[in-house]
């Protein structure tokens, strides 16, 4: 392979298709996949979205999988409607046909088999819930191997989550509480677990500043969406979460990781929750950013 091997599977949300516009212009990556799991989505436009965002890169020999596990929690149906809005974006609608092709075969029998066939380890760029890669690991166990590491966006460690539902102590951060029975699965795992909790994501906000920014290069198709894709949503209190996650891939040199002991909290009013615990399974988490170096990072790619 001319890079590094990198599997994403994301969930639809609008920072998520911008993960992946980041990660593609990554010279030293080889996208082997994309994988679209029904969290933060609806599932449809969410694979069109992604469809076209390959087509507008040039990229249609990156094959797309649609997902078909379901989660515990859904996410609420206000953030998955954006996926609709993102479809519609003139940028992504240029032609009337879509060149990128969606596998016949499952999300995770996908995954399954990539991760399989793969001559050296993956990276799974994980931005949503990890249920499609648990089911992936119950459909072939030996792919375990096979995943160099999972970088994640998910938790929160020491910050409060951001799960505000009825009943729920609000200590979880979604893409657990969708479906914390996963998490635990790949918490079982020895694959090492790289996370970007909300304790450092809380830190990386998406500022009017960088959207006009991104609007002022919006010659470039790339900034042109991530500009209007960010515009829908800066209003709210909006972070880089996926984003940030996918920066790591290509340029791990601008964070410091940290390592903690935790568990996966399955059951009661905190479930979901991503404990601090001592003798828990051992993770890398992202700890700090060079927030301006980020900022730079991502104008640049996007210029293009």
């Amino acid at each position: 392979m001319s890079g590094q091997p990198v599997l994403m599977d994301q969930d639809g949300g609008g920072d998520d298709f911008l993960a992946a516009a980041l990660l593609l212009t990554m010279d030293h990556v080889e996208t082997i996949g994309i994988v679209v799991t029904p969290g933060d989505c609806y599932i449809e436009p969410a694979v069109s979205v992604t469809r076209k965002l390959l087509d507008l890169m040039d990229r249609p020999d990156i094959p797309v999988a649609k997902s078909t596990v379901r989660g515990l929690n859904p996410f609420p149906g206000a953030w998955r409607s954006l996926s609709f809005a993102v479809d519609h974006l003139p940028v992504l609608n240029d032609s009337d046909t879509i060149r990128t092709p969606l596998v016949p075969e499952s999300g995770q029998a996908f995954m399954a088999r990539v991760l399989r066939e793969a001559p050296e380890p993956v990276t799974v760029l994980e931005t949503g819930p990890l249920t499609t890669v648990a089911a992936a690991l119950e459909i072939a166990p030996d792919i375990e191997g096979k995943i160099k590491e999972i970088v994640w966006m998910g938790g929160a460690l020491n910050v409060p989550g951001n799960v505000a539902e009825p009943g729920h102590d609000g200590s979880a951060e979604w893409n657990v509480y969708w479906d914390p029975f996963a998490a635990r699965r790949i918490w079982e795992t020895s694959i090492p677990i790289v996370l970007c909790p909300l304790d450092i994501t809380n830190r990386v906000p998406v500022t009017t500043e960088l959207v006009r920014q991104l609007g002022r290069q919006r010659r470039y198709p790339l900034s042109d969406f991530a500009a209007h894709c960010y515009a829908m949503v800066v209003k709210e209190s909006y972070f880089f979460w996926d984003v940030l996650t996918a920066a790591y891939v290509g340029r791990p040199d601008l964070f410091t990781l940290r390592e903690w002991e935790t568990v996966i909290v399955t059951e009661g009013p905190g479930q979901g929750r991503t404990r601090v615990e001592p003798g828990g399974r051992k993770i890398m988490a992202m700890d700090q950013v060079d927030i301006e170096a980020f900022y730079a990072y991502i104008l640049e790619q996007w210029a293009r």
